[in-house]
């Protein structure tokens, strides 16, 4: 076994959303799994293992396992990509398909499934947990999608992940807002479902998608 702690969505230390990725070999159980990722304690542990035919990726938080993570697929990618165990593209066979990274220099980019959201009516207790109140709500597979006013409401979150459990049945919360004219739209997630906060404190890591 060989365990790393990777800092996605940055190039400065101690920066970003940080995931460990542990590379596996041979059969391990799940709560073999499980008990790393209570071990190592960040929001998720990202398990690769190669399996007959395929490269296989599961994610852990401290408490479950979850059907997909975006930061901790990059920092499995990354891992690989570092080690020369991959060249320019990866594939991995996860609970939600066949998921790719790409290498292009110092960037990569993923290839994650799309999730459609059916608009919600906004949870009640929903504008306590989160700190702000919010202006619609979507309802995917896996997450509750949130929409707030504005890009500096999205930096500024600070949610209460106890409140959050109790009232969002969901694997996570994503709250997002429309940004200025440089960027698309800024965005943090919150797994408050899984037993952990995937942006250590929702917003540090916050992202902005550039627009084309």
């Amino acid at each position: 076994m060989r365990i790393f702690q990777v800092d996605a969505f940055t190039d400065v230390v101690f920066q970003g959303n940080p995931a460990a990725v542990c590379i596996v070999e041979g059969a391990v159980s799940d709560a073999w799994m499980q008990a790393v990722a209570a071990e190592m304690n960040l929001s998720e542990t990202a398990f690769v293992r190669q399996l007959p035919g395929e490269l296989e990726l599961r994610w852990f938080t401290p408490v479950t396992e979850v059907a997909l993570c975006g930061h901790a697929t990059l920092a499995a990618a990354h891992v690989l990509f570092e080690s020369g165990e991959a060249r320019r593209r990866v594939e991995f066979a996860t609970r939600s398909g066949t998921l790719g990274a790409i290498r292009d220099g110092h960037a990569i980019s993923l290839d994650l499934p799309a999730l459609p959201a059916t608009p919600v009516a906004v949870p009640d207790g929903l504008a306590a947990a989160l700190g702000t109140e919010p202006l619609a709500a979507a309802r995917s597979r896996v997450s509750l999608l949130v929409e707030v006013g504005d890009e500096a409401t999205v930096h500024a979150l600070r949610p209460d992940l106890g409140a959050l459990a109790r009232v969002v049945d969901a694997d996570g919360v994503i709250v997002t807002a429309a940004c200025s004219a440089a960027v698309d739209g800024a965005s943090a997630d919150a797994d408050a479902g899984a037993g952990a906060d995937a942006d250590a404190g929702a917003a540090r890591a916050a992202g902005a998608a550039r627009a084309a």
